[in-house]
């Protein structure tokens, strides 16, 4: 696991206990290229207003890309917009198509998507947590 995930990983931890995480790694193993940065995870039970906090902390940051917190499925995912502007949702193929296009076609937005998730999870590991 990559330092990135473990923070990221630690930072979601603090807001409840994680039943699932994954955080694809920054530069492709085979190809080299960056990849767009993104990443997903399931709470054992998340709170009330858990999701909205998240939500908030996102949008407070001065982000270089747009973000959404995708809860459509039973995981949630923290990912670029645009992904889901283009992908139309999170269905396969669609989703793994847009995200391999920008991975190959569009190496500015994936070192930006990549520097705005170090400042997000950044951001989750420092803010208040609110009880309840």
């Amino acid at each position: 696991m990559s330092a990135r995930s473990v923070k990221a990983k630690q930072a979601l931890s603090r807001i409840g206990e994680l039943a699932w995480f994954s955080l694809p790694v920054e530069v492709n193993p085979v190809f080299g290229y960056s990849q767009v940065s993104y990443m997903g995870w399931r709470y054992q039970l998340p709170r009330e207003g858990v999701a909205q906090f998240i939500e908030d902390v996102v949008r407070e940051l001065q982000t270089q890309v747009e973000w959404t917190l995708d809860r459509t499925r039973r995981n949630w995912v923290l990912l670029p917009s645009r992904i889901l502007i283009e992908a139309q949702g999170l269905e396969d193929p669609a989703f793994a198509n847009v995200v391999h296009s920008i991975n190959v076609h569009d190496q500015e937005f994936c070192s930006t998507a990549q520097t705005d998730l170090e400042l997000i999870i950044q951001r989750l590991q420092e803010v208040p947590i609110p009880e309840g």
